[in-house]
């Protein structure tokens, strides 16, 4: 069982695997300091000096001027600034993800492209799209050289 585990382990997926998840996070966490540190603040500014990370609502009829404050008191909140920080975070990440992976498979479908061999030709009397190796068009006839 032991020696199972450690072939388990030690192939090469689950370590590249290991490998995305830690990169993954870390990516996570410049995203993230991206939305709140960089992106939020200009887009407050342009709809009107707005700190989104601080829009809440209280459940309940006390007025708080932060969500800290609320949270002290023990007051639920409903925090859509927050939730707005994070659906802006999410699409970034997506995007990214999106333009990476496209990058990733236009360059193997660039190798494949390389790499593939012409499986077929086309007859020059009938133009029909025959096997490489013919010597004879199946439609044809005709006798086609090398």
């Amino acid at each position: 069982m032991w020696k199972e585990f450690k072939e388990f382990a030690l192939k090469g997926n689950v370590i590249d695997l290991a490998i995305g998840v830690i990169i993954g996070g870390a990516f996570g966490k410049i995203v993230t300091s991206l939305v709140n540190d960089i992106i939020m603040p200009l887009v407050g500014l342009l709809v009107g000096k707005v700190d989104f990370s601080n829009l809440f609502l209280v459940l309940g009829n006390e007025h708080f001027k932060s969500i800290e404050e609320a949270k002290k008191a023990g007051v639920v909140t409903l925090n859509y600034g927050i939730f707005i920080n994070n659906i802006i975070d999410f699409l970034i990440v997506a995007f990214s993800i999106f333009f990476v992976i496209k990058q990733i498979n236009r360059l193997s479908k660039e190798k494949e492209k390389v790499l593939e061999a012409p499986s077929t030709k086309i007859c020059p009397y009938c133009y029909t799209e025959i096997h490489i190796k013919a010597s004879r068009c199946p439609h044809c006839t005709a006798i086609l050289e090398g």
